[in-house]
């Protein structure tokens, strides 16, 4: 949930860097990311007990299907409802973004919308599900990156610079890093249930080498948004997050057992919000 929040923060936070921030599409656009994330969570709950990826030789927390719960009938039918909330939600904050006489900008949202949907079921929950095909990081990258951070941005102020896909870019490679610690824990159960994660096909070292370019590829990207459009030293401040971002790649690389990435996952996800509100507050100040 932290990594929805964080980047539609981190787009709000670079629209209030020009003066442009409204309140109630900005609302509207964190109660749709989290709906986003909600149905996400449960079509990979529901999806993994279907293909055998959550098997009793799984790693990590039990999940509800899994450990028996919640019937997969009630998973399915709660998907469903958690995706015509999205679509609802997602299609007000168009429509109070642009009104209906912007017909194309109207369109072309309602369309992410519909895709961000899709993309938040067939991660596993579909007859060839993407993340077993290794798709999941781009998918990942993308939403939580490119659509979610420049998309907010341009929700609210109607334009959209080249140079905003940079933060967009930090964001969307720290989501993939959380991403690639959950993947290396479940390496072995993945593997036996068929799903070709990144970690899988790279092996236990490369993934990890993986991470560190995830991790570092984040902060290069986010100095060079700062360079490109310096006004300030505070457009630094979100260096402050650099040590966590090191910590979580230092702590990766020497784990080797799944109790000893499982609270690395939390972690690299409250560094990436760590990193937006640093990042965010330093833009809006300088």
């Amino acid at each position: 949930m932290a990594l929805a929040v964080a980047s539609i923060v981190l787009g709000l936070f670079l629209a209030a860097a020009r003066a442009s921030l409204q309140w109630l599409p900005a609302l509207l656009t964190l109660l749709t990311a989290v709906l986003l994330q909600i149905l996400s969570n449960l079509a990979n709950d529901y999806g993994d007990s279907l293909h055998g990826a959550d098997s009793s030789e799984r790693s990590g927390p039990m999940r509800a299907v899994q450990s028996g719960a919640i019937a997969a009938d009630d998973m399915r039918g709660a998907v469903i409802l958690t995706a015509a909330l999205a679509m609802l939600s997602g299609l007000t904050l168009v429509w109070l973004a642009f009104g209906i006489q912007a017909i194309w900008p109207l369109l072309l949202f309602a369309a992410l919308g519909a895709v961000a949907v899709w993309a938040a079921i067939a991660y596993t929950a579909s007859s060839n599900p993407y993340g077993y095909r290794g798709l999941g990081d781009l998918f990942v990258f993308l939403f939580f990156g490119w659509v979610a951070v420049a998309g907010t941005y341009f929700l609210q102020t109607q334009s959209l610079p080249a140079v905003i896909l940079l933060p967009a870019t930090s964001c969307g490679l720290f989501a993939v890093a959380v991403l690639n610690v959950n993947n290396i824990r479940d390496i072995e159960s993945d593997r036996r249930a068929g799903k070709f994660s990144i970690p899988v096909r790279l092996g236990p070292r490369r993934a990890r080498i993986y991470h560190w370019l995830l991790l570092l590829g984040g902060l290069v990207a986010a100095v060079g948004y700062v360079l490109a459009t310096y006004r300030s030293p505070w457009q630094f401040l979100f260096l402050l997050s650099a040590p966590l971002v090191i910590g979580n790649g230092l702590a990766v690389w020497r784990a080797r057992t799944s109790a000893e990435l499982d609270p690395l996952l939390k972690q690299m996800s409250l560094t990436t919000l760590v990193f937006v509100v640093t990042f965010g507050v330093g833009q809006v100040v300088g």
